[in-house]
């Protein structure tokens, strides 16, 4: 346990569910639909892409700062179990989801962890790959999903199921206007929280 140890288990939790809402941040735009629109809508536009590139900035406010703290980098996405948070400013940080391994850079240190040896780590990333083959039902064994609005303003509700995720997150609130996803909120269970945005840019080749 000496690896997981060194990377504060809380930050490694919220990064992770980071990175399920930016798997679904990096997806194509929403696919237009006749008749009702809802989540069932919203997950068969997700599997569309098959890699993705977006730069992003993050604000966290954690309560025993007097301002949040901003962070901004850029992500990669692709299909079908690729996925990068590259951190630029302040400090150069990198989180690497890859098949059966999560890489984590922090402070010029690299930690591997390999998944089967983390049941409740490996439980967010079913979710993050479940998000990206726009599996509802994958989602769904994490998440009490709902969804006010429509196609031209919405808010998706996520709330953890089991108590562990409980502990870590409390709510997570994607909202988009139109076919543009405009900011994740994430309520963590001590009360901290972060908000996100996002811009796409053009797919590195």
């Amino acid at each position: 346990m000496k690896t997981i140890k060194l990377i504060n288990k809380n930050s490694l939790h919220c990064s992770l569910c980071g990175l399920l809402l930016l798997s679904i941040m990096l997806m194509a735009p929403l696919a237009k639909a006749e008749g009702s629109w809802g989540i069932d809508q919203l997950m068969q536009s997700l599997a569309t892409t098959r890699s993705s590139h977006a730069s992003f900035i993050e604000k966290k406010s954690i309560a025993i700062l007097e301002k949040p703290v901003e962070s901004s980098g850029e992500l990669f996405y692709s299909a079908p179990d690729h996925l990068e948070k590259r951190t630029l400013k302040p400090k150069a940080e990198s989180m690497l989801l890859d098949k059966d391994k999560l890489i984590v850079e922090q402070r010029g240190k690299k930690h591997v962890l390999a998944l089967r040896n983390y049941p409740e780590i490996a439980a967010f990333i079913d979710s993050i790959r479940g998000t990206l083959a726009g599996d509802r039902q994958a989602l769904e064994r994490n998440y009490h999903l709902s969804m006010d609005g429509n196609e031209q303003s919405w808010n998706l509700t996520l709330i953890p199921i089991e108590d562990k995720m409980k502990k870590v997150v409390a709510k997570i609130s994607i909202a988009g206007l139109g076919n543009a996803l405009q900011t994740i909120d994430i309520l963590q269970a001590d009360g901290d929280s972060s908000q996100m945005s996002i811009t796409p840019l053009p797919v590195l080749e």
